[in-house]
C-alpha cells in the first residue's frame, strides 16, 4: 500500500480539490461519467444456496443429501423482498457452468474429476463452459439456458438489473464448452504445446511434463474420503499447464489455485508485453478514444475469445459483470474489453476485484472499470475498528487517500470471500457492525453491496466440507440457516426469523432504502471528525461527517463503542455553515433512522447522546 499523505498536505489537498470532487470523479474521467442521481445498491447472492430449504448440512454432502437452490427460487416474493433493501442490481454468483463432482451425464455432462475440484459442488471460479450455466441450478438441466434467461426477465420486471461473474484470469483444468455457438473454438484447441509461451496460445505450458495433483492435506481429502472412481490422486493433463495463480510447476502446491489454469493475454514469461501499449497521456482519453485505439489492432487470441464471451452474455440480457481478480490481467486488455462493452451497452456496470491500491487509478482511468473493491482500504479499516484494532481516526486517512476516485470504490462488509460479520472470527454479533454498515453505506457516492443473509445475521458457522466455518461455503452444497428462516419455506416473508433477526432486517431495510433514495448521498462530502476530535465526549470510537447536494443536507454520526454511551455536542465548522447558508433559527434536525427531532443550537452545535453502537443520520432542513 502506498504511504498515506501527511496530515497537513492531505487537509490542503481536500480543500483544493473540493470543486473537482463533488461527485467523486476526476477531470480525466469526467467525459465517461454520467451524473448519477441514485445510489447503486448491489445484492450479491450465491445462487446455488439462495433457495435451498434442506437443513441436513452434512459435511461434504451430495446435492441429493444437502439440497441445492434453483433459478426458479427467485420468484415474485423473493425478488420483491430483495427490492425492499433498496437493491438496484443483483449479482448472481456461480451462474456459469463450473467444474463439479455432481453427475449430469444424462444431459451429456459427466462429473468432473474430484482431484481437481474444490468441494463437491465445485468452485464457481473454475469455469468449465463459458457459454452455459450450471446445470444444478435448473429445474430441467436440458433447458437451463432458457431458465436463466427467464430469471433475467423476472429480475428486470421487479426493477433490478443483473450482474454475473466473468473470470478472465483462469479456467477449470478440464475446460470444454458444449454450449458454444457455431464457429467458436475452445480455449487451447490450437495451442502450440511444445513451448511455454506463444502470443496466440490461450494457455502457458510446462513442455514435455505431465501435470501432477498436489499433495492434499487430510482435512481436504476429496469428497471427505468417500469413494469415487476418479478420486485416485491423478488427473490426465499433458503437458502440464501453468496454474491459475501463475505457478509454473507441473505439480502445484495445495495453496495454489491448482484446480484452474492461467489464461495467456500476451504477457511473456519474463513480464514483457506482446501487444500494443497505450500512448502517453491515455489516462485522459474517454471510452470512444479507447475503442478507436483498439480498432484494427492485432491483439492476442485470448482477447478476442473473452470479448466474444461477454458479448454472448450481453445478448442473454445481462446488465453487467463482476470481473474476478482483475489485477492479474493486464490493464491494456481491460481497455480493449471495456471500451467494446460500453460501445455496445453504454449502461453496463463493470465491477472489478482489484486489491492493490497502486493499481486503482490505472484500472479506472486506463482499464475503464466503473467500480473497484474498496477492500484493503475501507473494509479492512472498518473491520479493524469493529475489532478494536484501530481507531476511527484511520477512516479520515483512508477517505483522504481515495477522494479523487471515491465514486469508483465499492463499499461492503460481507461478500463470498470474507468472514461473516456475526462469526466469532469477525464481530461475534451482527449488531457490532451496525455503525460500520451506516458508514459503509453513506460515506461516499459509490455503490454499497450486501451479501445474502447479511441482513438477518447469518454467521457462516456450518461445516460444509471444503473450507473452514466463518465463511458461507462456495464449494459445497449447504443450507444457510438464518437465511432459511427468512425464506420461510419459500414464502420469503421472514416468518421464521427470531425477533432479533427481524429487528436487524428492519434496520437494514430502513438504512438501505434511505441511502438508495437520498440526493444528499450523491453529492459533496466533508469530514467532521477532525473538527470535533477535541470536543468533550467525542473520541476515537465516534466518527462524523456531512453529505449534501443542494438543499438536501445530512450529518452522519456513529458510535462504535459496544458498551458505553457517548454524550457530546457536535460542532459544525464555519466552512460547512457557509456552504449550507445555515441559519439556526430556521432549521429542523431529524434523525432519519429513529425519527427523533433534535435542535440546532445558536452556536451551530447539535447535542447528541448516542447509545452503544447507535448511529444517527441527521437531516437538516
Amino acid at each position: 500500500m502506498p504511504k498515506l499523505m501527511s496530515t497537513a498536505f492531505s487537509r490542503c489537498f481536500r480543500i483544493s480539490m473540493l470543486t473537482i470532487l463533488l461527485f467523486g470523479i476526476t477531470a480525466s474521467s469526467a467525459t465517461d461519467q454520467k451524473e448519477v442521481e441514485q445510489k447503486t445498491v448491489i445484492y450479491q447472492v450465491m445462487t446455488r444456496l439462495f433457495g435451498n430449504t434442506k437443513k441436513v448440512n452434512q459435511p461434504w454432502g451430495s446435492l441429493a443429501e444437502n439440497g441445492v437452490g434453483k433459478f426458479s427460487d427467485f420468484n415474485e416474493a423473493a425478488l420483491k423482498s430483495i427490492r425492499k433493501l433498496g437493491v438496484t442490481h443483483i449479482w448472481y454468483t456461480g451462474v456459469l457452468h463450473h467444474a463439479t463432482v455432481s453427475d449430469f451425464s444424462d444431459y451429456g455432462i459427466p462429473a468432473d474429476d474430484p482431484d481437481v475440484v474444490k468441494g463437491r459442488a465445485g468452485s464457481p471460479y473454475a469455469i468449465k463452459d463459458y457459454y452455459s450455466v450450471a446445470p444444478a441450478l435448473a429445474d430441467d438441466p436440458e433447458n437451463r439456458m432458457e431458465e436463466f434467461r427467464s430469471l433475467v426477465r423476472r429480475t428486470h420486471a421487479y426493477g433490478m438489473k443483473v450482474i454475473i461473474d466473468i473470470i478472465p484470469n483462469h479456467v477449470a483444468r478440464n475446460y470444454h464448452s458444449t454450449g458454444k455457438p457455431h464457429g467458436v473454438q475452445d480455449f487451447g484447441l490450437t495451442d502450440d504445446t511444445s513451448v511455454a509461451y506463444a502470443r496466440d496460445n490461450n494457455f502457458y505450458y510446462v513442455p514435455g511434463i505431465p501435470f501432477e495433483v498436489p499433495d492434499i492435506p487430510q482435512a481436504y481429502t476429496p469428497l471427505g474420503g468417500d469413494k469415487h472412481p476418479l478420486a485416485d490422486g491423478h488427473f490426465k493433463e499433458f503437458p502440464a499447464k501453468w496454474t491459475g495463480n501463475g505457478a509454473r510447476t507441473a505439480k502445484p502446491k495445495f495453496d495454489d489455485w491448482y484446480e484452474t489454469v492461467k489464461l495467456n493475454y500476451g504477457v511473456r514469461p519474463d513480464g514483457t508485453k506482446d501487444y500494443p501499449e497505450f500512448p502517453k497521456g491515455f489516462e485522459h482519453a474517454n471510452i470512444q478514444d479507447h475503442a478507436a485505439f483498439w480498432a484494427g489492432k492485432d491483439v492476442p487470441d485470448t482477447w478476442h475469445k473473452m470479448r466474444d464471451i461477454v458479448f454472448f452474455w450481453l445478448d442473454q440480457g445481462v446488465d453487467g459483470f463482476r470481473f474476478d481478480i482483475a489485477e492479474l490481467v493486464p490493464v491494456e486488455f481491460w481497455s480493449y474489453l471495456n471500451s467494446a462493452i460500453k460501445t455496445r451497452s453504454p449502461d453496463a456496470l463493470l465491477l472489478a476485484e482489484v486489491y492493490n491500491p497502486a493499481l486503482f487509478r490505472d484500472y479506472i482511468h486506463l482499464g475503464k472499470m466503473d467500480y473497484l473493491y474498496d477492500k484493503v482500504g475501507l473494509y479492512d479499516t472498518l473491520k479493524a475498528v469493529i475489532q478494536g484494532r484501530a481507531s476511527t481516526d484511520a477512516l479520515v486517512s483512508h477517505q483522504d487517500s481515495v477522494l479523487d476516485i471515491e465514486h469508483h470504490m465499492l463499499h461492503f462488509l460481507e461478500n463470498h470471500d470474507e468472514q461473516r460479520i456475526a462469526s466469532p472470527e469477525f464481530a461475534g454479533t451482527p449488531e457490532a457492525a451496525l455503525p460500520a454498515m451506516v458508514i459503509s453505506a453513506t460515506l461516499g457516492t459509490s455503490p454499497t453491496m450486501l451479501y445474502f443473509g447479511q441482513d438477518v445475521g447469518e454467521d457462516g458457522s456450518d461445516d460444509a466440507g471444503f473450507g473452514d466455518p466463518s465463511r458461507t461455503s462456495i464449494f459445497d452444497y449447504v443450507g444457510v440457516p438464518a437465511h432459511q428462516r427468512w425464506m420461510n419455506n419459500g414464502k420469503f416473508d421472514g416468518g421464521a426469523l427470531t425477533d432479533t433477526e427481524k429487528g436487524l432486517q428492519d434496520y437494514y431495510r430502513k438504512l438501505m432504502t434511505f441511502t438508495a433514495n437520498s440526493k444528499a448521498l450523491m453529492g459533496r462530502y466533508q469530514e467532521l471528525h477532525t473538527h470535533n476530535r477535541n470536543t468533550e465526549g467525542y473520541d476515537d470510537k465516534v466518527f462524523a461527517f456531512a453529505r449534501w447536494k443542494g438543499k438536501d443536507r445530512l450529518v452522519v454520526v456513529s458510535n462504535f463503542d459496544a458498551s458505553n454511551n457517548r454524550t457530546f455536542t457536535l460542532k459544525l465548522p464555519a466552512s460547512l455553515r457557509q456552504a449550507w447558508s445555515l441559519e439556526t433559527g430556521n432549521c429542523t434536525v431529524v434523525d432519519a433512522l429513529s425519527g427523533t427531532t433534535l435542535k440546532l443550537a445558536p452556536d451551530y452545535g447539535i447535542a447528541l447522546k448516542l447509545a452503544p453502537l447507535q448511529s444517527v443520520i441527521l437531516q437538516i432542513d
